[in-house]
């Protein structure tokens, strides 16, 4: 996603998928590569995430907590700064609420990105998000609190 004066351009947008059945290990080994390859591809200035947010199944949010420490890695080895936000303040970046439903957020990504639908899966929009997040957020950062890795 390319950003100047409050104007997004798609570039690419996606998901990285792997196997249930594929063993941990190699699954987390996929994400790693696939995302080096990606930052590789698209030399990103920044990367955007969102905070852990604790899910009711402890193995679910674990699973969820080690794909995110790859994702962490994967930036921090190819140098590339990293920016945390918080599920409100991805909510109030996006639809201007905190407390915005996923739906919301969905249609919001659609609009301002000028998409035909609604990227799927959800994590799709959910990284959208974030990164538009970043985006508006560079413009307030004196009155935005931005977690920098």
């Amino acid at each position: 996603m390319n950003y100047a004066s409050n104007r997004f351009e798609v570039i690419e947008y996606g998901a990285v998928l792997t196997e249930s059945c594929e063993e941990f290990p190699k699954r987390l080994k996929h994400i790693y590569d696939s995302y080096t390859s990606i930052i590789d591809m698209y030399k990103p200035e920044a990367v955007a995430i969102e905070e852990l947010f604790y899910n009711k199944n402890a193995k679910t949010a674990m699973a969820i907590a080690q794909a995110r420490g790859v994702h962490l890695l994967a930036a921090e080895n190819k140098n590339v700064p990293l920016y945390e936000y918080t599920p409100l303040q991805i909510k109030q970046g996006i639809v201007g609420y905190g407390r915005a439903e996923k739906r919301q957020i969905q249609e919001m990504v659609k609009v301002i990105l000028k998409l035909k639908e609604i990227p799927k899966p959800d994590d799709v929009a959910d990284g959208l998000a974030a990164a538009i997040c970043h985006a508006h957020s560079l413009k307030f950062a004196d009155n935005f609190k931005i977690k920098k890795y």
